[in-house]
């Protein structure tokens, strides 16, 4: 069974690209979403959240840090990582409940897969 992950609050181009880069990892169903009503329908269903630190769309903020303390304090949501280069936001989102996050840049490292793969429950990863 596929697991969903949504993109929240990312442009189009860098859907495509965290689209491509998620998609080589496996059975996985990829959703974007850029509005707060549209998340809320799609988070019973989703795996994991990877939230944009600075959010594109309509939410209730637009600071992906904020959003994921407001998502974290529901304990059966699913598991989130912040999309972002900057360590002190990284830091800032672990803080506020994520797992660690990584940066664009970053997608396609190994790393980044494993981090993914385990945040999914994936029994394979390393």
């Amino acid at each position: 069974m596929s697991k969903k992950v949504l993109l929240v609050g990312h442009c189009g181009p860098d859907s495509f690209a965290l689209r491509s880069a998620i998609g080589r990892l496996g059975d996985v169903e990829i959703e974007m979403v850029n509005d707060a009503k549209t998340l809320e329908a799609g988070m019973p269903a989703a795996a994991l959240l990877l939230v944009n630190r600075v959010l594109d769309g309509r939410f209730e903020t637009g600071d992906g840090v904020e959003l994921i303390e407001r998502l974290a304090s529901d304990s059966d949501g699913p598991a989130m990582m912040l999309i972002s280069s900057y360590p002190e936001a990284q830091a800032q989102a672990e803080a506020a409940g994520a797992l660690p996050g990584f940066g664009k840049t970053e997608m396609y490292d190994d790393r980044t897969a494993e981090r993914i793969r385990t945040a999914l429950g994936d029994q394979d990863a390393p």
